[in-house]
C-alpha cells in the first residue's frame, strides 16, 4: 500500500498542470496513468505540435449546460499564465490563425516542459496503471493490479470518450456517478460530418479540396475553411460546428462568405456577358467545386452565356451559393473526434475548487467536466486553468 496526500487519476494536461500546482504547495502527490506514457494527448495534438492555448481565451468560446462555470477557474489561471510557462521553458512558439499558439518545433517540448515540473516538485508518476476500483472510508483507496493506493484527495483527471485509440474510456464518468454525482450525456465534438447518397458520393470526387466557407448550425456560425473528405466534410469550421449539431438537424454553408453573391453575379454579367458562370466563380471557389456546383445549382444554365441568365435565375444561384443547405448522416464519431460534450454536470462542482459538493475531498477536471472548448486551444487552457484551480485547492 502506497500513501499520498494526493491521488491524481490521468497523466493528460489537467492531470499534469493539478499534480505540478499541488506539488508546489508541499503535498505529497502521485499520479497514476492508465497508458505507457503521461501526455499522449498532448503529443499527437495540433498535427504534433500541441496548439497550447489562445491569446483570446474568454468564456464565450465554452460550451456547458452552466456557461458561467468556467469563469472563476479560467480568470484565476489565464492563457497568459501558461504562456509565462512555455517562455520560462524557452521553448520557442508562433501565432496562427485567431490568437492560436502552437510550438515551433514538437509538441514534445510541451510534455517534457511538465514532465520537467513534475520532476521539480517531486510529483511521483507510475504509467501502466489499470485502475479496477475506487473506495473511500476516511481515505480514499485506488486499487489497480499492482497494488493499492490511497490519499485524502482524489482527483479525476481521466478525460473523455474521445479518440478511444489513445487510450481514452468512460471511467470518469463512472466514478461520478458511484459517488451519486449527475453526468451530462456525451457525444463527440469537434470531429467532421459524413455523408450519404449523392452528397456523400460527391464530397468523394472533392475528396482533399478545400475553401473558405461560413458554416452555421444550432444557432452558431463559424468563418474558416471547410475540406471535403471521401466521406463527407471536415476542416476547422465544420468541427466547430459540430460541436453545435444534433443528429437530424441541418448545416446551412456560405460558399462565398463576407461577400454579396447576387452582386457578384451581376457585375459579371454586366463586365463579360458571354462568360459562362463557372468561368465566373471559378476565381471565387476551386474549380473542382464549382464543377460539381454547377449540376447542383445551375445545370440548365451551364452552357448559357451570363448575358442571357436572367435576375431572378442569378438570384436563385447565388442564395443556393450562399445558403446551401445539407444534412449529415452523423459525425464520425469517438473515433476521430477532438473532445467529448457533455460529462460530470458543473452544479456538482465548486466553480473554486473543482471538489465535488456530495463527496469531500473528490476533485474532477479538465474533459470529464461539462465544459467544451472551441477548435483553437481553448480545451487545453481549460485543463490548465481547471487543473490549476484544484491544485490550489487540494
Amino acid at each position: 500500500m502506497t500513501d499520498s496526500d494526493i491521488l491524481v487519476i490521468g497523466g493528460g494536461a489537467a492531470g499534469l498542470m493539478c499534480a505540478i500546482t499541488a506539488a508546489g504547495r508541499g503535498r505529497n502527490v502521485l499520479i497514476l496513468e492508465g497508458s505507457n506514457r503521461i501526455g499522449k494527448k498532448i503529443l499527437m495534438s495540433g498535427g504534433g505540435r500541441c496548439n497550447f492555448t489562445n491569446l483570446y481565451c474568454e468564456p464565450d468560446n465554452f460550451l456547458s449546460h452552466n456557461p458561467h462555470f468556467c469563469k472563476s477557474a479560467l480568470s484565476r489561471y489565464t492563457q497568459h499564465d501558461f504562456i509565462a510557462l512555455v517562455e520560462k521553458h524557452g521553448i520557442p512558439y508562433h501565432e496562427k490563425t485567431a490568437g492560436q499558439l502552437f510550438c515551433d518545433n514538437s509538441s514534445k517540448d510541451i510534455v517534457a516542459m511538465l514532465q520537467r515540473e513534475c520532476d521539480d516538485a517531486n510529483v511521483r508518476i507510475e504509467t501502466n496503471c489499470s485502475i479496477e476500483k475506487v473506495e473511500v472510508d476516511e481515505t480514499f483507496a485506488v486499487t489497480t493490479e499492482r497494488s493499492e493506493f490511497t490519499a485524502t484527495r482524489l482527483v479525476i483527471a481521466t478525460g473523455g470518450l474521445s479518440i478511444p485509440k489513445m487510450g481514452a474510456t468512460g471511467f470518469g464518468y463512472g466514478i461520478a456517478r458511484q459517488f451519486g454525482l449527475n453526468v451530462f450525456d456525451t457525444r463527440a465534438g469537434l470531429v467532421p460530418f459524413t455523408f450519404t447518397g449523392a452528397v456523400q458520393e460527391m464530397a468523394t470526387r472533392l475528396s482533399g479540396v478545400s475553401t473558405g466557407a461560413s458554416v452555421s448550425t444550432g444557432g452558431a456560425s463559424f468563418s474558416e475553411d471547410i475540406l471535403f473528405t471521401h466521406r463527407g466534410l471536415s476542416g476547422p469550421a465544420i468541427l466547430q460546428a459540430s460541436s453545435y449539431w444534433r443528429p437530424g438537424e441541418d448545416i446551412e454553408i456560405d460558399l462565398l462568405p463576407g461577400s454579396d453573391a447576387n452582386e457578384i453575379l451581376l457585375a459579371a454579367r454586366a463586365s463579360q456577358p458571354r462568360s459562362q458562370l463557372r468561368t465566373v466563380l471559378s476565381s471565387h471557389l476551386p474549380r473542382a467545386l464549382v464543377l460539381e456546383l454547377q449540376d447542383l445549382f445551375w445545370a440548365d444554365y451551364a452552357e448559357v452565356p451570363l448575358g442571357e441568365i436572367g435576375n431572378d435565375s442569378l438570384s436563385d444561384i447565388a442564395a443556393n451559393l450562399q445558403r446551401w443547405r445539407l444534412k449529415p448522416a452523423a459525425t464520425e464519431g469517438y473515433r476521430t473526434a477532438e473532445v467529448t460534450l457533455g460529462g460530470v454536470d458543473t452544479s456538482e462542482l465548486s466553480s473554486k475548487t473543482m471538489e465535488a459538493r456530495k463527496q469531500p475531498g473528490l476533485y474532477f477536471i479538465g474533459e470529464v467536466v461539462d465544459v467544451t472548448g472551441h477548435l483553437g486551444g481553448f480545451n487545453f487552457q481549460w485543463a490548465w486553468s481547471s487543473g490549476h484551480a484544484a491544485g490550489m485547492a487540494v
